[in-house]
């Protein structure tokens, strides 16, 4: 993500349907949220990105030619400043949306979306989190992380990790936020941020999104099971 983060919000909407992205804008706009270019596939979403340097990239997955989970490849090349990208789809589990989630991307909504959750989803995730339903994602994962067709780029060791870091990498899993976390631990809010950061930092991972993906790639946690073990 852009390492500012002060000043007007920058969004690119890509999406092949033209109706889509006039609604997206009107809403962002309204927002006061910049919309500084559309793009209506992959080639023109990564051309976009390149030209304008947004924030923020809302990304169709499905589109003709080169499509959103190949767009997201390219966007997200490991640069501070690459933006964070939303997967629009209209199906919440998604075997190119597990697979967006593994290559980096922040979330993903679904384009029935209310404009008031759009405005703050793009917020949310423009501070640095990540955008998840947590019951949803962990579905998501579990359904697409053991089948080939689900196979990603998240491969990580975590000997890295301390025991206590590896306990709240598998409550994240789980599917706990942050105040849960603290409530199973027995720890503050503000120790369990700190214990999220070092993970990221030490998986090289951008955020929650991805850790849930590398927890069930690397065994943490089961795929198939709600909990973790």
């Amino acid at each position: 993500m852009n390492a500012v983060t002060e000043g007007p919000l920058r969004v690119v909407i890509a999406d092949d349907q033209g109706l889509v992205r006039t609604g997206f804008r009107m809403i962002l706009t309204a927002a006061g949220i910049e919309v500084v270019a559309e793009a209506s596939d992959g080639e023109e979403a990564v051309a976009a990105v390149r030209r304008t340097r947004p924030d923020i990239v809302l990304m169709d997955i499905r589109m003709p030619g080169l499509d959103g989970l190949e767009a997201t490849r390219r966007i997200l090349g490991g640069a501070p400043d690459d933006p964070r990208v939303l997967i629009l789809t209209t199906f919440d589990l998604d075997r190119y949306v597990y697979a967006a989630l593994a290559a980096g991307a922040s979330g993903f909504l679904l384009k029935d979306v209310t404009p008031e959750y759009l405005v703050a989803a793009v917020r949310l995730v423009r501070s640095g989190d990540a955008l998840l339903a947590p019951a949803i994602t962990r579905r998501l994962v579990e359904r697409f992380a053991a089948s080939p067709a689900g196979a990603s780029t998240v491969h990580r060791d975590l000997a890295a990790l301390t025991p206590r870091e590896s306990e709240v990498l598998r409550h994240l899993a789980g599917g706990l936020s942050n105040a849960e976390l603290a409530a199973a631990l027995g720890v503050s809010e503000a120790t369990v941020k700190t214990h999220v950061t070092r993970i990221l930092s030490k998986l090289g991972l951008r955020d929650r999104a991805q850790a849930v993906v590398a927890a069930y790639e690397c065994g943490l946690v089961t795929p198939g099971s709600a909990r973790p073990h």
